[in-house]
Protein backbone atom coordinates (compact mmCIF):
# COMPACT_ATOMS: atom_id res chain seq x y z
CA UNK A 1 0.00 0.00 0.00
CA UNK A 2 1.21 3.16 -1.00
CA UNK A 3 2.03 6.05 1.54
CA UNK A 4 -1.18 8.62 1.68
CA UNK A 5 1.21 12.07 0.25
CA UNK A 6 1.28 14.98 2.93
CA UNK A 7 -2.10 16.81 3.32
CA UNK A 8 -1.41 20.16 1.83
CA UNK A 9 -0.30 18.82 -1.40
CA UNK A 10 -3.09 16.97 -1.48
CA UNK A 11 -5.40 20.02 -1.00
CA UNK A 12 -3.39 21.57 -3.95
CA UNK A 13 -4.15 18.80 -6.33
CA UNK A 14 -7.65 17.84 -4.93
CA UNK A 15 -8.53 21.62 -5.80
CA UNK A 16 -7.61 21.75 -9.16
CA UNK A 17 -9.35 18.35 -9.58
CA UNK A 18 -12.46 19.59 -7.95
CA UNK A 19 -12.64 22.66 -10.62
CA UNK A 20 -12.12 20.12 -13.44
CA UNK A 21 -14.93 18.01 -12.18
CA UNK A 22 -17.32 20.85 -11.44
CA UNK A 23 -17.11 22.34 -15.43
CA UNK A 24 -17.36 18.23 -16.55
CA UNK A 25 -20.50 17.62 -14.19
CA UNK A 26 -22.67 20.45 -14.18
CA UNK A 27 -25.73 18.19 -13.27
CA UNK A 28 -23.88 16.73 -10.44
CA UNK A 29 -25.45 18.33 -7.41
CA UNK A 30 -28.95 16.75 -8.74
CA UNK A 31 -27.74 13.58 -9.43
CA UNK A 32 -26.22 13.49 -6.09
CA UNK A 33 -29.66 14.85 -4.44
CA UNK A 34 -31.25 12.07 -6.02
CA UNK A 35 -28.97 9.11 -5.00
CA UNK A 36 -29.90 10.29 -1.56
CA UNK A 37 -31.25 6.64 0.40
CA UNK A 38 -33.62 8.62 3.02
CA UNK A 39 -34.60 5.53 4.63
CA UNK A 40 -30.55 4.93 5.63
CA UNK A 41 -30.45 7.94 7.49
CA UNK A 42 -30.68 8.30 11.57
CA UNK A 43 -34.14 10.44 12.04
CA UNK A 44 -32.93 13.95 12.02
CA UNK A 45 -34.99 16.59 12.95
CA UNK A 46 -32.55 19.50 12.32
CA UNK A 47 -29.65 19.39 9.69
CA UNK A 48 -26.82 21.68 8.20
CA UNK A 49 -25.60 22.61 5.17
CA UNK A 50 -23.60 24.95 3.34
CA UNK A 51 -22.97 27.41 0.96
CA UNK A 52 -20.60 26.42 -1.68
CA UNK A 53 -17.55 28.28 -1.83
CA UNK A 54 -15.39 27.87 -5.13
CA UNK A 55 -15.49 24.76 -7.10
CA UNK A 56 -17.63 22.73 -4.24
CA UNK A 57 -20.44 20.91 -4.83
CA UNK A 58 -23.67 22.89 -4.65
CA UNK A 59 -25.62 21.11 -1.76
CA UNK A 60 -28.94 22.82 -2.80
CA UNK A 61 -30.59 20.25 -4.36
CA UNK A 62 -29.73 18.63 -1.24
CA UNK A 63 -30.71 20.38 1.29
CA UNK A 64 -34.10 20.78 -0.70
CA UNK A 65 -34.65 17.37 -0.73
CA UNK A 66 -33.65 17.19 3.39
CA UNK A 67 -35.83 20.18 4.26
CA UNK A 68 -38.73 18.06 1.94
CA UNK A 69 -38.87 16.05 5.29
CA UNK A 70 -40.12 18.71 7.74
CA UNK A 71 -36.90 19.18 9.40
CA UNK A 72 -35.22 22.36 10.30
CA UNK A 73 -32.61 23.75 8.02
CA UNK A 74 -29.68 25.62 9.60
CA UNK A 75 -26.10 26.57 8.44
CA UNK A 76 -22.65 27.15 9.72
CA UNK A 77 -21.23 30.27 11.14
CA UNK A 78 -17.73 30.83 12.37
CA UNK A 79 -17.69 33.14 15.49
CA UNK A 80 -14.27 32.53 16.22
CA UNK A 81 -11.32 31.19 13.86
CA UNK A 82 -10.21 29.10 16.43
CA UNK A 83 -13.86 27.62 17.88
CA UNK A 84 -16.11 25.28 16.68
CA UNK A 85 -18.54 26.11 14.07
CA UNK A 86 -22.27 27.23 15.42
CA UNK A 87 -25.48 26.34 13.93
CA UNK A 88 -28.12 29.29 13.07
CA UNK A 89 -32.02 28.06 11.75
CA UNK A 90 -31.95 29.68 7.84
CA UNK A 91 -35.09 29.45 5.77
CA UNK A 92 -33.61 30.26 2.40
CA UNK A 93 -35.29 33.62 2.52
CA UNK A 94 -33.53 35.84 4.55
CA UNK A 95 -30.66 37.01 3.58
CA UNK A 96 -27.36 36.09 4.60
CA UNK A 97 -24.25 37.82 6.10
CA UNK A 98 -20.43 37.22 6.24
CA UNK A 99 -18.89 35.26 9.12
CA UNK A 100 -15.69 35.82 10.68
CA UNK A 101 -14.21 34.17 7.19
CA UNK A 102 -16.77 35.93 4.61
CA UNK A 103 -18.70 32.78 4.40
CA UNK A 104 -22.47 33.73 3.58
CA UNK A 105 -24.34 32.78 6.97
CA UNK A 106 -27.44 33.40 8.92
CA UNK A 107 -27.46 36.33 10.58
CA UNK A 108 -26.48 36.58 14.44
CA UNK A 109 -29.83 37.06 15.07
CA UNK A 110 -31.14 33.75 14.10
CA UNK A 111 -31.78 31.04 16.45
CA UNK A 112 -28.85 28.61 17.49
CA UNK A 113 -29.31 25.19 16.83
CA UNK A 114 -27.56 21.78 17.04
CA UNK A 115 -27.90 19.50 14.02
CA UNK A 116 -28.75 15.49 13.96
CA UNK A 117 -27.48 15.55 10.60
CA UNK A 118 -24.57 17.57 9.06
CA UNK A 119 -23.75 18.01 5.33
CA UNK A 120 -20.08 18.44 4.85
CA UNK A 121 -18.53 19.85 2.22
CA UNK A 122 -14.33 18.21 1.60
CA UNK A 123 -11.81 18.42 -0.33
CA UNK A 124 -10.98 14.94 -0.87
CA UNK A 125 -12.10 11.66 0.75
CA UNK A 126 -11.04 8.13 1.30
CA UNK A 127 -13.32 5.09 1.42
CA UNK A 128 -12.58 4.86 5.53
CA UNK A 129 -14.65 8.05 5.85
CA UNK A 130 -11.48 10.59 6.38
CA UNK A 131 -12.19 14.02 4.76
CA UNK A 132 -9.95 16.38 3.26
CA UNK A 133 -11.62 19.83 4.31
CA UNK A 134 -10.10 23.60 3.86
CA UNK A 135 -7.11 23.09 6.59
CA UNK A 136 -8.56 24.81 9.35
CA UNK A 137 -9.69 22.03 11.54
CA UNK A 138 -13.74 24.25 12.04
CA UNK A 139 -15.53 20.79 11.17
CA UNK A 140 -13.01 18.64 12.99
CA UNK A 141 -13.17 20.75 15.92
CA UNK A 142 -17.12 21.06 15.74
CA UNK A 143 -17.79 17.12 15.03
CA UNK A 144 -16.08 16.29 18.18
CA UNK A 145 -17.77 19.05 19.89
CA UNK A 146 -21.10 17.57 19.03
CA UNK A 147 -20.26 14.03 18.72
CA UNK A 148 -19.19 14.25 22.66
CA UNK A 149 -22.58 15.46 23.92
CA UNK A 150 -24.72 13.39 21.84
CA UNK A 151 -25.05 11.76 17.89
CA UNK A 152 -24.73 13.40 15.08
CA UNK A 153 -24.53 12.34 11.47
CA UNK A 154 -22.13 13.31 9.44
CA UNK A 155 -22.46 13.06 5.25
CA UNK A 156 -20.18 14.65 3.22
CA UNK A 157 -20.90 15.66 -0.18
CA UNK A 158 -18.80 15.67 -3.03
CA UNK A 159 -18.03 14.56 -6.48
CA UNK A 160 -17.28 10.91 -7.13
CA UNK A 161 -13.31 11.94 -8.67
CA UNK A 162 -12.75 13.52 -5.27
CA UNK A 163 -12.38 10.11 -3.61
CA UNK A 164 -8.61 9.45 -3.34
CA UNK A 165 -6.99 6.04 -2.03
CA UNK A 166 -6.00 7.09 1.48
CA UNK A 167 -5.60 10.33 3.58
CA UNK A 168 -3.25 10.71 5.75
CA UNK A 169 -5.14 10.29 9.76
CA UNK A 170 -4.31 12.23 12.32
CA UNK A 171 -5.50 12.57 15.78
CA UNK A 172 -8.43 14.91 15.76
CA UNK A 173 -9.61 13.91 12.50
CA UNK A 174 -13.15 13.30 12.57
CA UNK A 175 -14.96 10.40 9.94
CA UNK A 176 -17.85 11.27 8.04
CA UNK A 177 -20.50 8.41 8.58
CA UNK A 178 -21.33 8.13 5.00
CA UNK A 179 -20.30 10.03 1.52
CA UNK A 180 -22.88 11.19 -1.25
CA UNK A 181 -22.17 12.09 -4.62
CA UNK A 182 -22.75 12.07 -8.38
CA UNK A 183 -22.47 8.52 -8.51
CA UNK A 184 -24.41 7.14 -5.65
CA UNK A 185 -24.42 6.48 -1.60
CA UNK A 186 -21.36 5.18 0.20
CA UNK A 187 -21.96 3.96 3.61
CA UNK A 188 -19.09 3.80 6.00
CA UNK A 189 -18.20 0.63 7.81
CA UNK A 190 -17.42 1.65 11.62
CA UNK A 191 -15.26 -1.22 11.51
Amino acid sequence: MSTPISKSKLRKAMRARRRELAAACPDAAQRAADHLPLDQLPAFGCFSGYQPQGAELDPGPLLRRLASTGAVLALPSADRADGPLNFRVWNGRDALVPDSFGVPAPPPTAPLVRPDLIVCPLVAFDGSGLRLGQGGGHYDRTIEALRASGSVFVLGLAYAGQQVEAIAAEAHDQRLDAILTESGYMAVSKD
